[in-house]
């Protein structure tokens, strides 16, 4: 008897040896770098569980093992806390590692760079193209209202709440703006800043002549004059697209329309885009200047002048240009 109790004390002593050797031994891979060989991100359904977020991440190669994963994550009290979304795992990245950046709500951000001067067609259709993004967009958007800028996100973010943000971006940016605008403009409400800014942002993309454009305008305000901008005609021309599949014509600039700065003596009846800090900025501190127009120089820039004729001179240069003379 003594003998077997003997053999079975060293029995159980080995069994329990060996279920510690095991446990180290699954603590030790728990750890330990895992399979994966280059950064990736995985999707994490909402409901998944840990029992599909473990097959999820081994058919992803992030784990290799996910019935190490599932033990690993359950001993550790974490089963819980593990979130839905979009998640990035570095290279190598332990099953351990990989459980707390599901506990931690490390999700992918995603980036949407809005440029300067796009309608709310264009911005729309962006939104509408970006596939990390969902849902439709529903809300009435007027044109101007939204501040071109980069906007971080995360996947499954909707559509209408990152044009809220880029609404209230504007109208944060507007209200700062104004506050500090120059004295006696010919503006009469933020409203008017931005359609101009938004004329000035459709004329020139360059910073340095944003300033000197807006005041040719706001002086031509001032005097009763026709802004005489041919994006005002191409906007009203395209039904609030912004661009349209030929060069204008001379009878284009004569059709009459509320976005037709040739044949009325003020602004357009809207913004025709959307127009950045940079041009709200030029416009409620123009550039003071007795400049009255300016044409484009052929080197990506505009030629200023404050009389008709230095800018038919100016005009008839550019015409050169076009016809490759000089």
């Amino acid at each position: 008897m003594r003998k077997i109790l003997s053999l079975l004390a060293a029995a159980l002593v080995l069994t329990g040896a060996a279920v510690a050797f095991v446990a180290w031994q699954a603590q030790q891979r728990f750890v330990s770098p895992g399979p994966l060989p280059e950064e990736r991100a995985v999707i994490v359904p909402r409901g998944s569980g840990v029992d599909g977020i473990a097959r999820l991440l081994e058919e992803q190669g992030v784990i290799e093992d996910a019935l190490l994963f599932k033990i690993g994550v359950k001993l550790t009290g974490e089963a819980g806390r593990l979130r839905a979304g979009e998640f990035a795992f570095p290279a190598h990245v332990s099953p351990r590692g990989a459980m707390q950046i599901l506990t931690e709500g490390q999700t992918v951000v995603h980036r949407l760079t809005v440029p300067e001067g796009l309608t709310v067609r264009q911005v729309i259709e962006l939104l509408r193209q970006n596939e990390a993004l969902s849902g439709e967009i529903s809300s009435e958007i007027p044109e101007g209202s939204l501040l071109p800028e980069t906007y971080h996100f995360t996947r499954g973010d909707s559509r209408e709440s990152v044009i809220q943000r880029m609404r209230d971006a504007m109208t944060r940016t507007l209200d700062e703006l104004w506050e500090s605008r120059q004295p006696d403009l010919p503006l009469r409400s933020k409203e008017e800043a931005v359609i101009l800014a938004s004329v000035v942002e459709r004329e020139t993309s360059i910073a340095a002549e944003r300033p000197r454009v807006a005041g040719v305008f706001i002086n031509r305000l001032r005097r009763g004059m026709p802004l005489q901008s041919d994006p005002t005609v191409i906007y009203g021309m395209s039904e609030g697209l912004g661009v349209i599949d030929r060069p204008l014509t001379r009878r284009d600039l004569t059709v009459h329309h509320e976005w037709n700065t040739y044949t009325i003596p003020a602004l357009p009846a809207t913004p025709i885009a959307n127009p950045g800090r940079a041009s709200l900025q030029a416009v409620l501190n123009p550039a003071k200047t007795r400049d009255l127009f300016f044409v484009a120089d052929g080197t990506g820039g505009h030629a200023f002048a404050e009389t008709l004729e230095q800018h038919n001179r100016n005009v008839a240069r550019w015409r050169r240009i076009q016809r490759g003379e000089q």
